[in-house]
This record gives C-alpha cells, sequence and structure tokens, in this order.
C-alpha cells in the first residue's frame, strides 16, 4: 500500500495543474490515469489566450499554430465578425501533446504519475482509501479531474445534474487548395447545426472540425457535420477520423468539494456554456484545488471552503452570465439577430477580450439586454 498527501485522478490540464499546484511546496502527490500517457484526447484542441497566461512555463514546444484573428458567422444570415489581437488568441493544440507536456511539468515538482490504473473504488474515512485494478492507495485529499464522466464523483456520491450536451469533432485531412483556404483564421459557425455552432480549427497539415448543439435532444451530428462540410466548400476528404464526446454547460450543484474530495474541470461542469471552451477554465480550478490543499492541508475543511470560495469568487458567477448570454444566442434568435444589428462587432470584440482574458463576463449582462428588449418592446419590434 502506497501513501500519498494527494491522489489526483485524471492526467488531463485540470489534474495536470492541480499536481503542480499542490506538489510545490514538497506534499506527496500521484496523479492516476486509466490511460498510457501520452493518449488521444477528444477535443477541438483550442487554448484561448486567458488559459495559456495561467500557466507558469512556456507552452512553444507543443503549440501547433496561433492565430491572432478569430472569424465569427451566422449561417443563413449576413451576420459576420471578424476580430484581431495583437496576442495569439487562439492557440492550437493536440491533446495528447499537450496533456503530455503538463503532466512533465508537474513531474518536476515530484508528482507520481501511475499510468494504466483504472479507479475501482473510494473509502471515504479520515483518510481516503482508492482502490484501482492494480494497487491501494492512501490519501489525505483527491482530486477528480478525470472528466465528463468522472467515476470518481459517482464513486463519493455527487448527484449529477449538470446539463450534457453532443459534441462531433473530426481530425480532417483535405486537398491542399482547400486547406491553404481554410487555414488562414479560427472560424466558428453559429447556426449550422439547430441550436449550436460548427468550428474549423487549423492545425498543422489539417483540420479540426466540429458541430456541437446546445439543446440536449436527439439528432444526427453525422449528416449535420456532412452539411458543415458542403457550407466550407470541401468536396472531398482525403482522411476523416471521428470522435463523439458530450460537454457539460453547466456546473453540479452544491459544493465541489466533500469529504477532502475535490471536483475540477468537466468533473465539476465548469465549460462555458456560451462558446462551450472548457480547457482554461479546466486549468483554472486545477490551480485553485491544488493551491487549496497545498495552502490549507492540516485543515482540510478550510481547504474545501477555500475552493469554493475562490470558484465563488468569480468563475460560478461568470458561468451564469455566460449561461444566461448562451440561453439568448442560441434559443431567441430572433432577439439575438436584433442585437446582432446593433451591437454585433461589439459583441464579437467582447468575446475574443474574453477569450484573451482582457474582460471578463459583465455581471449586469442580464439588465441591459432586458432594457434593450423594453426599447423593442416599444417599437414593437419584439
Amino acid at each position: 500500500m502506497t501513501v500519498f498527501d494527494v491522489v489526483v485522478v485524471g492526467a488531463g490540464p485540470s489534474g495536470a495543474m492541480a499536481a503542480f499546484e499542490a506538489a510545490k511546496t514538497g506534499l506527496r502527490v500521484a496523479i492516476l490515469d486509466k490511460e498510457k500517457l501520452p493518449r488521444y484526447k477528444v477535443c477541438g484542441g483550442g487554448l484561448v489566450y486567458r488559459g495559456r497566461t495561467m500557466l507558469p512555463f512556456d507552452l512553444s514546444p507543443v503549440i501547433e499554430r496561433e492565430f491572432y484573428t478569430v472569424d465569427v458567422a451566422f449561417a443563413g444570415s449576413s451576420h459576420r465578425f471578424q476580430s484581431s489581437r495583437p496576442e495569439p488568441v487562439i492557440s492550437m493544440v493536440m491533446r495528447d501533446e499537450f496533456d503530455h507536456y503538463l503532466v512533465a511539468q508537474a513531474k518536476k515538482h515530484g508528482v507520481v504519475v501511475m499510468e494504466e490504473n483504472t479507479l475501482k473504488g473510494v473509502e471515504i474515512a479520515h483518510i481516503l482509501t482508492l482502490t484501482t485494478d492494480k494497487t491501494v492507495l492512501k490519501s489525505k485529499y483527491v482530486i477528480a479531474a478525470d472528466g465528463v464522466l468522472s467515476p470518481t464523483a459517482k464513486m463519493v456520491g455527487w448527484q449529477d445534474d449538470r446539463h450534457l450536451i453532443p459534441a462531433l469533432e473530426y481530425e480532417v485531412r483535405v486537398k491542399e487548395e482547400d486547406f491553404h483556404r481554410l487555414s488562414k483564421s479560427v472560424r466558428f459557425d453559429v447556426d449550422v447545426i439547430p441550436y449550436g455552432y460548427g468550428w474549423c480549427f487549423p492545425k498543422r497539415g489539417h483540420l479540426s472540425l466540429g458541430v456541437a448543439t446546445v439543446k440536449k435532444r436527439k439528432v444526427n451530428l453525422r449528416a449535420h457535420y456532412q452539411e458543415y462540410l458542403q457550407y466550407l466548400g470541401i468536396h472531398e476528404v482525403i482522411q476523416e477520423e471521428s470522435h463523439g464526446y458530450q460537454i457539460p454547460l453547466t456546473p453540479r450543484s452544491g459544493p465541489l468539494a466533500q469529504n477532502s474530495v475535490f471536483l475540477t474541470g468537466d468533473a465539476a461542469g465548469l465549460a462555458d456554456p456560451l462558446t462551450a471552451e472548457g480547457i482554461s477554465n479546466a486549468l483554472y480550478s486545477g490551480i485553485l484545488a491544488g493551491e487549496a490543499i497545498r495552502e490549507n492541508f492540516d485543515r482540510p475543511d478550510e481547504a474545501m471552503n477555500a475552493y469554493q470560495a475562490a470558484l465563488s469568487h468569480q468563475l460560478l458567477p461568470e458561468l451564469k452570465t455566460a449561461q444566461f448570454a448562451a440561453d439568448l444566442f442560441y434559443h431567441q434568435k430572433r432577439l439575438r439577430n436584433l442585437l446582432l444589428d446593433k451591437y454585433g462587432q461589439a459583441g464579437g470584440e467582447m468575446l475574443v477580450d474574453i477569450f484573451t482574458g482582457k474582460r471578463r463576463y459583465p455581471v449586469r449582462f442580464k439588465d441591459k439586454v432586458f432594457q434593450y428588449v423594453k426599447n423593442l418592446v416599444g417599437e414593437k419590434l419584439w
């Protein structure tokens, strides 16, 4: 039996950064992962600049492309907005390389990585007992960073009331002329799928394409993906590899730390409800969890309270604003299009500022929308 101070379940961005932070002052930290690293991870692989600046080390070894311009278009309308910045708004990564690189940084602080260990059970007590298919571990703290399905959260007894949406992502190789045409900028194409959008992320020599819908319903994502190819003007695919997955667009209700177990990233449900971007919030929540444990190691209640307070200070309120914006954006198209007529470019600039970390979601966004709706009612446009 091996004893650790902290065991992190999951070697993704939130898990790696939680381990990195927890181990800074010499705590004995382990990362468990059921796969052999590096492993492919289903994800568009777009790292916004806000997430990149959170990290205290250089990411250039795993950056495939950097994009300083973002294009947002709305299918079936003339609305199209382009925003540029002097810094890379979105950097492209392949998640197998990116995640493995983050884990390597954690190992520099002495973190032990236990690959091909599938967690089978967690026993709650003063000291937690974790049973895998290969060994038994003891730990004072556990950080669940094991993704949207999070077996750890289920074992510990968390109820799952998150709103999960379906997405389909493809790694696609196309003809040289198509790649050259589509590789100049990152693009989001809203309404190419009902209640959702498609994305085109150019990587090094291929495209990451995908479609997602925020409305939980039966949907033929494959058919919408084929339509998106035609929308992009791609009539011949040389090679493609598809991956379906789910994205949590709302956090779990209640505390995200209990019984000395902390939920981070998708396990907690911290993806952006408007854009479905999850890497930056995964990094952020992992950092907060590791810090809370490191700074309150001998006081578990204070550690859990510190983590919840840190999330509640900024991230969780912003997710509520983003959820309101998403409901308007995807479910109230008439009102959304009226807002785009008047504020479209300004909205695009604000979103890119959020991507780069220069701005946060406005806390009074709902009030401003309601005031505009009142004006529309007066003009009999509502």
